[in-house]
């Protein structure tokens, strides 16, 4: 939230007075916490303009908020891989926002997704914006791939959001499985190099890629159905951690007294 308050111009929130708020919301929401192993509180905090303001400048105000709303779980019937479709369009110029968790970013991918799932595919991946080469994010998700050389593989990129999910996998796969974490170019073109892939972020944890469609043809990594072992592993390891089950690495866990 400071990087992309940062980004804008914004004031950026206080790290002390962030993790106060999330606090405050979940003692006010704690009746709302779902049963354990049935979901989640999910928290949102947000930063927004207002005030008197038609030019093209900064607000005169803001308002910092966070606002919560228990969840099941995400994936009905069980954890499984789905299809995606290689889109045409650009999520983000290459030196623009990307990188930044704006509304802006989340509206550029309406279209192409409501296309992908026309198509009876999950969502659209985007290619870089500069080239049309690389695997950037899935839908409005961080990509990873596992590769034969247990290798967590995931793109590098200005125009890429460094999404905590992602960065909680990146951990997780070195310290707690062993895997070699590499950060970088993700050429549509070498997709035979991942035995397995995935997409990451805050709602799903991990979302299983079977295949991706691209210029017509299906690639397809480790099975249409079954979910690869790295990634069952790696979504093990993190719900668990969410929820207690499993110990956490320090400093992850926050309590609410």
């Amino acid at each position: 939230m400071q990087r992309s308050c940062a980004r804008l111009l914004m004031p950026q929130v206080p790290t002390d007075v962030f993790i106060e708020a999330c606090k405050q919301v979940v003692k006010a929401n704690e009746k709302f916490v779902p049963p354990h192993g049935k979901g989640a509180l999910y928290l949102r905090p947000f930063v927004i303009g207002t005030g008197d303001n038609i030019g093209v400048r900064t607000a005169p105000e803001f308002i910092f908020s966070v606002f919560a709303i228990p969840v099941g779980s995400y994936f009905k019937g069980g954890m499984k891989p789905h299809n995606f479709q290689i889109s045409s369009f650009d999520r983000a110029a290459p030196q623009g926002t990307g990188a930044a968790k704006v509304g802006g970013n989340y509206a550029a991918s309406l279209q192409p997704g409501a296309e992908a799932k026309k198509a009876n595919f999950a969502d659209a991946i985007y290619l870089d914006p500069l080239t049309h080469t690389k695997i950037e994010e899935v839908g409005s998700a961080n990509f990873f791939g596992i590769t034969a050389n247990n290798e967590f593989v995931t793109p590098k990129s200005a125009s890429v959001l460094p999404g905590i999910t992602r960065l909680s996998l990146m951990e997780l796969a070195q310290s707690r499985l062993g895997l070699t974490v590499v950060e970088g170019d993700v050429e549509i073109s070498k997709l035979d190099r991942f035995v397995e892939a995935g997409a990451c972020g805050t709602a799903a944890v991990i979302t299983p890629i079977g295949g991706i469609e691209y210029n017509g043809k299906l690639h397809v990594f480790h099975d249409l159905e079954k979910v690869g072992p790295v990634t069952q592993k790696l979504y093990n390891e993190l719900t668990g951690i969410q929820s207690g089950d499993v110990e956490a690495p320090a400093g992850w866990i926050v309590k609410v007294a």
